[in-house]
């Protein structure tokens, strides 16, 4: 019996320096991944260095511009003009991570064919805009652009579209468009960033740029179109369908993975037609 305290008696201090080992391995993960969360969201390094200066200067009706921010980054932004004079309205396109805006000008031109003007806004830090990227910096340029492109083009009507991460600027965009926004269409939506910090162990509340669109969808009063592949490995289908049911926006989904160019699909193109510039 008295061996056998003894025993107990060890064990308990065991299990606490093994729990207290554990909890302290765990801060220094949620540290880590807190630190490095920004890099593994805004994946600029990876989005390759863009188009050739003559090739973006031989791409007809493209103009380009460099809008200030107020703390002195240069933001840059491509008006895509649509041929057929006066155009219907604009197009605001986000692009998705590891994406620049040189990697859009398929989905500008079948906005254009539509009869639409098209505005891409680079992110900070992503090609050759510079600055840090962020959540509230982000939405504020890509806002800045849509003003300076409106104004510009003395347009009405505004579509914001985004893919992937762009879907989470997007709706934080489109709060404060009220009033002048026509159709919200979303490719890869998700929830939020924040809802994923649990794959990495972590608790939400880490998330210093959670991209609530789930919160957003259901203030935004426009028309929405939410483009999902079945087989989305990256923002499974479960995040469009949830957005959908929980502020009445239209989803179709497509056949295909998040990476396998839904945009080059006819049916993408045929559910903007039917579901956006039909209403």
């Amino acid at each position: 019996m008295e061996t056998l305290s003894r025993v107990h008696h060890g064990f308990r201090p065991r299990l606490r320096r093994l729990a207290a080992t554990a909890f302290v391995a765990y801060v220094a993960w949620c540290v880590t991944v807190y630190a490095m969360q920004s890099r593994l969201l805004f994946m600029a390094s990876v989005a390759g260095p863009g188009l050739s200066q003559a090739i973006i200067d031989a791409e007809p009706g493209l103009e380009r511009h460099w809008i200030p921010a107020a703390d002195g980054a240069r933001i840059e932004a491509w008006l895509v003009s649509c041929p057929a004079r006066p155009a219907k309205g604009l197009v605001c396109f986000l692009h998705g991570n590891a994406e620049l805006i040189d990697d859009a000008l398929h989905e500008a031109r079948e906005w254009n064919a539509r009869g639409f003007d098209v505005l891409l806004p680079e992110y900070r830090g992503y090609g050759r805009t510079s600055g840090t990227p962020s959540q509230a910096a982000i939405v504020m340029d890509v806002a800045d652009a849509v003003e300076f492109a409106m104004m510009k083009g003395e347009h009405q009507r505004l579509i914001l579209h985004g893919r992937s991460l762009g879907t989470g600027v997007a709706a934080q965009v489109a709060t404060g468009q009220e009033g002048r926004l026509a159709a919200l269409v979303l490719e890869s939506p998700f929830l939020s960033v924040a809802s994923f910090a649990w794959r990495y162990g972590v608790p939400p509340v880490l998330v210093t740029n959670p991209f609530r669109t789930d919160e957003a969808l259901p203030r935004i009063k426009a028309t929405t179109l939410i483009l999902h592949a079945a087989g989305d490995e990256i923002v499974p289908v479960e995040h469009g369908r949830a957005l959908a049911s929980a502020s009445g926006a239209t989803i179709v989904e497509l056949d295909g993975s998040h990476n396998s160019g839904l945009s080059l699909q006819r049916e993408y193109w045929r559910a903007i037609d039917e579901h956006v510039l039909a209403r």
